[in-house]
């Protein structure tokens, strides 16, 4: 055994790579290999663990990740020395440090690859004077804070680079954890968010300029030659990368197609170039993670092959190597060396000195640029928020011994902080004027007294699957002798995950609401494009295409308000399951059936509900050969007219030929029917509609060839679903959700999809057979969420 040079202390064995297992008498803890492993399922379990107790609160994911990591370290359970010797021992570090900043180092690449230069470009004047406010006062800050540091618990660091490190490190605004909190609050796509997103890519940008001249400054070597050598370095790689690099992806993006898979062959050699560019970064002597940055930058941001690295990378870095970052971070983070009041006077010194610097240079500049005053601390605290930007410097001045153990732990916290107080403020400050309900918006069902108004479609889709059935169905309800036609509006609805890209997606959305994937980030993102507008063209009616990117838990606020704004009639939603190809319907996502209930209580419009069993088959169908049977079941009640007048209004297209069956039940045989408590009153009054509704319409559309108007009496269910089934050669079944008649509530056997009620449970069942889509109606009625 060698000796260290201290009496008493040896080296510490390397640790080799796997174990030979517990029945050779290995333990797995002592191998690098197996305690990774083992390492990595507790950060994860930690810091997501902690992500779905803070969902509540709305706070950013970093947070969750933040307090893991310093949980996990010295402040909390690393009190435990036994824990701490067990799961993270000091041999072990060097192998999670590696492993950590290999996914920092990829992370930076995703980020350069999501930064578009050209967008810093067309940065208003008005946010670059908010960004360079919000970077010059914190620095400035900073740097005078700095010296109260140094008198007091920094002695003896390195000035120069201390100061810089203080000055970048108060003067951050951490641009995707921004991107997550305005995406919380549904404030992306308002000006104050632009406003915000474009401040923060430019304070961004400065930040990355100057932590790399400070990264200069912080070497071993104290001679300033060495500091401006490493600097100017750091410039010609830059200019090379930029020389060299963008026509080796310029020449890749031409072999990449659109709708094409990627060659293997490209990704590897860019993530091979990012780690040569890492490597070239760290000989130069700064950190690796500043080469893989520029090689993200360069990508070429058009075409198929961004959008193919994103997805092979993210979600392993993301959601695997960047948790260990931070449990690093947190390791290197003892809260309990804050001891004594000079200690937690200079953490309160700290975080007055970052939140002042921040929200009192932005919010000036902001009401100096006419901005209201609600708005001008909104951005303010906005611009404040910190996070992976803010722990990065913390490490590297750590690792370069700028910051000692106190001082780092100050810093950590000052970031926690500034970040946490973030949402709570802005929500509490800046509440966005929601538009109301228009004086002129009457029409919120299809069912009116005036039938040659125009009818306002949202429909919503999740993916390209349900484009042509969707489309075709589109067709079928414009309504040829409509004097006003109509309108849609085509909602695609993504989850807002916590990848920096689906957050990112959004800013990228412009406000006339055009969507975002008509530059190409999505590899099926032509397909829906272009098939909405050829629909378009050929069928001249107004479509337009957008956007939503929400949580699932308040998705539907999302539709119902763009329902609102675009004065809607009708919102169509798809049904949570998809058909496979024997024909049974498959289920999707589950959560998504909770949005679809949401929508159909918070939505102040009628509400269908489509289920795709591919209407037309799987391309547009064009109006002249349009060839559809569609079936209308009337058993009465206000969700059944809502589903006649639509039916009627599709039959208006020559091509279609509808059929009502309205069903009626024997006298005398009720007793075979479970009957449903209600008022007299109120079901005479039902029927009285529906005679009266009916009657209308069998006046004005008697003459009508391509209308077939039926009635059916059944003395039971069994009767009923025999008469149903004869139907189930047509297109589309046109029923209402809540039809108020005794027969068709007793259909509702298992009522697995309460969303569809009693008919469209029967229709989607596997044990009834058709190749028929269904769209269930719910007429908005002013009393239906108290009832």
């Amino acid at each position: 055994m060698v000796s260290n040079g201290t009496l008493g202390q040896t080296c510490p064995h390397p640790m080799k790579a796997t174990s030979n297992g517990v029945f050779q008498g290995d333990s797995p803890l002592d191998f690098a290999l197996p305690l990774a492993i083992l390492q990595i399922c507790v950060v994860l379990i930690v810091t997501r663990g902690l992500s779905v107790l803070l969902r509540p609160l709305r706070q950013p994911r970093v947070i969750a990740e933040i307090v893991g990591g310093i949980l996990l370290g010295p402040s909390a359970l690393g009190r435990n020395k036994d824990y701490l010797q067990a799961i993270f021992p000091p041999k072990s570090i060097t192998v999670l440090d590696t492993l950590a900043n290999l996914g920092l180092l990829f992370f930076l690449f995703l980020a350069g690859l999501e930064l578009d230069p050209r967008s810093l470009r067309r940065t208003g004047k008005k946010a670059l004077a908010i960004a360079m406010a919000g970077i010059g006062l914190p620095f400035t800050l900073g740097i005078g804070s700095s010296y109260v540091l140094r008198q007091t618990i920094a002695k003896g660091v390195n000035g120069t680079a201390f100061l810089v490190f203080m000055g970048v490190a108060l003067s951050i605004t951490a641009f995707p954890v921004l991107a997550r909190i305005l995406a919380e609050l549904k404030l992306l796509t308002t000006d104050l968010g632009k406003m915000a997103m474009s401040a923060a890519a430019v304070n961004d940008v400065a930040a990355w300029i100057l932590l790399a001249l400070a990264v200069a400054l912080s070497g071993n070597n104290v001679s300033p030659i060495v500091s401006f050598w490493v600097f100017l370095s750091g410039c010609c790689f830059v200019v090379c990368s930029f020389l060299i690099v963008p026509p080796i992806f310029k020449w890749i993006g031409k072999r990449c197609h659109q709708g094409e898979p990627v060659d293997e062959t490209y990704i590897c050699a860019t993530l091979a170039i990012v780690l040569a560019a890492g490597f070239v970064t760290d000989a130069i002597g700064i950190h690796a993670m500043f080469g893989a940055f520029v090689i993200g930058i360069l990508v070429p941001k058009e075409g198929p092959f961004a959008s193919a690295l994103v997805e092979k990378v993210e979600d392993l870095v993301s959601g695997l190597f960047l948790p260990l970052y931070f449990v690093s971070s947190g390791l290197k983070t003892n809260v309990a060396t804050i001891q004594g009041l000079q200690s937690w006077g200079l953490l309160a010194l700290v975080i007055v000195t970052a939140c002042a610097g921040k929200i009192v240079g932005t919010v000036t500049v902001s009401l100096f640029c006419k901005m209201p005053m609600a708005e001008a601390l909104a951005m303010g605290f906005l611009m404040n928020s910190k996070g992976l930007v803010e722990l990065i410097v913390l490490n590297i001045g750590k690792d370069r011994k700028v910051l000692n153990d106190q001082t780092f732990a100050i810093m950590v916290l000052m970031a926690l902080f500034t970040t946490f107080i973030t949402t709570p403020l802005v929500m509490a400050i800046y509440k966005p004027a929601k538009g109301g309900s228009k004086t002129d918006y009457k029409h919120r069902t299809i069912e009116r007294k005036v039938s040659n108004t125009q009818l306002r479609i949202l429909t919503c889709f999740h993916s390209s699957r349900n484009i042509p059935s969707i489309i075709n169905l589109l067709e079928a309800s414009r309504g040829t002798d409509k004097h006003e036609g109509l309108c849609v509006y085509a909602l695609h609805l993504m989850e807002l995950s916590e990848r920096s890209s689906a957050i990112l997606m959004v800013h990228k959305a412009r406000r006339n609401g055009l969507p975002f994937w008509n530059k190409g980030l999505r590899a099926d993102s032509n397909q829906v494009v272009v098939a909405f507008e050829a629909f378009q063209q050929l069928s001249q009616v107004s479509v337009r295409p957008m956007t939503s990117i929400s949580s699932l838990s308040d998705m539907h606020e999302d539709i119902c308000t763009t329902a609102d704004s675009k004065r809607a009639a009708i919102i169509i939603l798809p049904f949570h399951k998809h058909q496979r190809l024997d024909g049974s319907l498959e289920t999707t996502r589950t959560d998504f059936r909770e949005v679809n209930m949401r929508v159909l209580k918070h939505a102040m419009c009628t509400v269908g509900i489509f289920v795709d069993r591919g209407l037309g088959g799987t391309t547009h169908v064009s109006a002249s050969n349009v060839s559809y049977s569609i079936t209308v079941l009337f058993f009465g009640g206000r969700d059944d007219r809502e589903a006649l007048a639509y039916g009627v209004r599709m039959a208006e297209h020559p091509g279609i030929r509808l059929t009502i069956i309205r069903f009626r039940v024997e006298p005398g045989s009720l007793q075979e029917i479970v009957m449903v408590e209600t008022s007299a009153d109120p079901a005479a009054k039902l029927i009285l509609q529906d005679d009266d509704f009916l009657t209308e319409f069998k006046e004005t559309h008697s003459k009508n060839a391509s209308i077939a108007y039926e009635e059916k009496s059944v003395r039971n269910v069994a009767e009923t679903i025999s008469i149903i089934g004869k139907l189930n050669r047509c297109n589309l079944f046109l029923v209402g959700r809540t039809p108020e008649s005794e027969i068709a509530l007793a259909l509702n056997g298992s009522n697995e999809s309460p969303e569809l009620g009693p008919v469209g449970c029967l229709l989607t069942s596997s044990e009834f057979s058709t190749t028929a889509s269904v769209l269930v109606m719910q007429q908005y009625y002013e009393k239906l969420s108290s009832d």
